[in-house]
């Protein structure tokens, strides 16, 4: 503890710890400690299942139906979820002429572009080119595309369609699915960026107990747990350690379902993503729903885990996802929570305290993505570069 690091990070979210491994690679010297005892912070998988009743002040214990609590590992946040089913949609004409459209489209190649201008041209437009129905609209917007609103349609098209044509190659690369999805549930991506920190040279301790981020003259030089004092130039944190330097913009609710079967209508699949867009239910934001399985070493033989998420809009958010749950049903447990969706109030550049937004209900990791980009190109003021950080790690260990 009682030495000077370059950055030091407090939390284990998969933000922090991706951001930890990313500092570690570029040859900074990094302290990363969390006060609970367990990876994951907020992103955690939790196991036995045991433990998830008692989170949730669930009276009892699991009935013998669910099997071993030792075989359960819930995410307590869902992304990175397989998509199943979807090619009914892409048999339909228009809508295979417009995906052939964006496989061809190159920003850099004019010949391209087909009559748009990807700079000026609004999304809104591209659509009506290709004649396309608004349900299309909906899928192709928020499920291909991954926008959370419908501002999109009025801006320049180049960046949705640089979304979809993401979607698409990594449908190609990965067969049925787009989505990548780690055995034994998301907790084990924090710990796996946590490890390549470490080879680095980064220090990590758990169970660490947070006294004070130390300021001076507006700006972060150290932290203090148990006594010690940690002193650094740079401070990475989630919301839960600088209360006063964040606030509320929303509320998320999540709804943890357990099933015995899997969802109805998606051909048995033993993982899917469904996302109800915003304007097939009257809302202003979509609802998300996941599932996963047996097949991912997250539940017991023969179970399911599903979980329905969205961003509040009333003061009855249960109601709010009936949509979802009717898919579901019949469901054996529920287990329900309520977070808030915490941002920082300023850039940190002044205090070089840099903060991580708390998980929105988006079942992906592509907002998590902009904030850790985001993050990043503030504390060191250029945008991040994988093949530049892997020039790097070849450089110290030689090419894989």
């Amino acid at each position: 503890m009682n030495e000077e690091y370059d950055v030091i990070v407090l939390g284990t979210g998969l933000t922090e710890c991706i951001l930890s491994g990313i500092m570690s690679v570029n040859g900074k010297k990094v302290l990363h400690m969390d006060q609970n005892p367990y990876y994951g912070g907020e992103s955690a998988s939790i196991t036995p299942l045991e433990d998830l009743y008692k989170r949730f002040k669930i009276p009892g214990s699991p009935p013998s139906s669910m099997g071993r609590g030792r075989d359960w590992n819930v995410d307590l946040i869902p992304k990175f979820l397989m998509a199943n089913g979807l090619m009914g949609l892409f048999e339909k004409r228009r809508f295979r002429k417009f995906l052939v459209y964006v496989a061809n489209f190159d920003e850099n190649d004019a010949r391209t572009f087909e009559g748009v201008d990807p700079k000026k041209t609004a999304m809104r437009d591209v659509y009506k080119k290709f004649d396309l129905g608004q349900d299309v609209i909906d899928f192709t917007g928020h499920a291909l595309a991954l926008y959370r609103t419908d501002d999109y349609l009025d801006q320049p098209c180049c960046e949705t369609i640089n979304r979809i044509k993401l979607y698409s190659e990594s449908l190609a690369r990965y067969g049925k699915s787009p989505y990548l999805y780690p055995l034994y549930g998301l907790g084990e991506l924090p710990q796996g960026f946590a490890r390549l920190s470490a080879i680095y040279g980064g220090t990590y301790m758990l169970n660490k107990p947070i006294e004070e981020i130390i300021v001076q003259n507006g700006k972060v030089v150290g932290v203090k747990s148990e006594g010690e004092i940690a002193r650094c130039k740079q401070l990475i944190c989630d919301p839960s350690y600088v209360k006063d330097r964040v606030e509320k913009v929303g509320q998320v609710i999540r709804v943890i379902c357990i099933l015995s079967h899997p969802i109805k209508n998606t051909n048995d699949a033993n993982s899917c993503q469904i996302i109800i867009p915003q304007n097939q239910v009257n809302r202003k934001s979509d609802i998300y729903v996941c599932m996963i399985s047996s097949a991912h070493n997250v539940a017991a033989q023969g179970k399911y885990i599903a979980i329905v998420s969205t961003t509040m809009e009333t003061k009855e958010p249960e109601k709010e996802i009936r949509p979802a749950l009717e898919l579901l049903e019949p469901i054996e447990q529920k287990f329900v929570s309520i977070s808030d969706l915490l941002v920082p109030k300023d850039l940190g550049k002044e205090s070089q305290i840099f903060i991580s937004r708390t998980y929105d209900a988006t079942t992906h990791f592509e907002t998590t993505c902009d904030d850790i980009k985001d993050i990043y190109k503030r504390m060191t003021g250029s945008e991040f570069d994988f093949e530049e950080m892997k020039r790097k790690k070849n450089d110290i260990y030689g090419e894989d």
